[in-house]
């Protein structure tokens, strides 16, 4: 949480900038020097405000309140415990916010989709679902995919627990297309799942 840091100096010293009859009255110096103390947390955050807007450099309390305020899926992001991707959970959660906007373009698509869940689980999801497009020569060719609507998330874990598919569910049901119904699967990854994940 940002506050008082001892020893941190002024950017900006009251005291340099007061009329010259108080430059040397040491009352009115010791005084503004308190007030110095107070106001330089404010003025070291304002000097490199840039840099709080920038997931990879803001500092970690702030970069969950910008998570909220770009709407990144980061649910369950930081109590994960091993993810297959080797990440923490800060890197995760910083990845996450950097990739909200993009994430946001392809809200509603398989690829979105695909992200969304790779950045919250370390692992990329396979997917079946029952959309298809298709081009004809001729007019009245077949119609693709399937006739009932369905999407289906299977997700290979390296340790699956119930908590991690009631995480899945959830980040399906937020980053779904809206008519679509859904299911979610986790499982158990193999060798070869584990390895072709990293």
């Amino acid at each position: 949480m940002r506050g008082s840091v001892d020893g941190l100096g002024s950017s900006a010293p009251i005291g340099a900038t007061l009329p010259a009859i108080f430059a040397d009255d040491d009352l009115a110096q010791r005084f503004v020097a308190g007030l110095d103390e107070v106001l330089a947390p404010f003025l070291v955050v304002l000097d490199n405000l840039d840099s709080y807007f920038d997931p990879a450099l803001a500092p970690l309390d702030f970069t969950r309140w910008l998570a909220d305020w770009v709407g990144a899926e980061t649910d369950g992001i930081e109590t994960d415990g091993a993810p297959a991707d080797g990440l923490t959970g800060e890197q995760r959660l910083r990845a996450a916010v950097a990739a909200a906007t993009y994430l946001h373009r392809v809200r509603g698509t398989r690829r979105g989709l695909s992200e969304a869940v790779r950045l919250v689980f370390g692992v990329t999801p396979r997917i079946t679902e029952s959309g298809a497009a298709e081009w004809h020569a001729r007019p009245l060719g077949p119609v693709p995919g399937d006739r009932r609507p369905h999407l289906h998330v299977s997700l290979a874990l390296p340790d699956p627990t119930a908590a991690d598919t009631h995480r899945l569910d959830t980040l399906v049901a937020a980053a779904r297309p809206a008519h679509m119904p859904y299911t979610v699967e986790v499982t158990a990854a193999t060798a070869a799942e584990r390895t072709t994940d990293r």
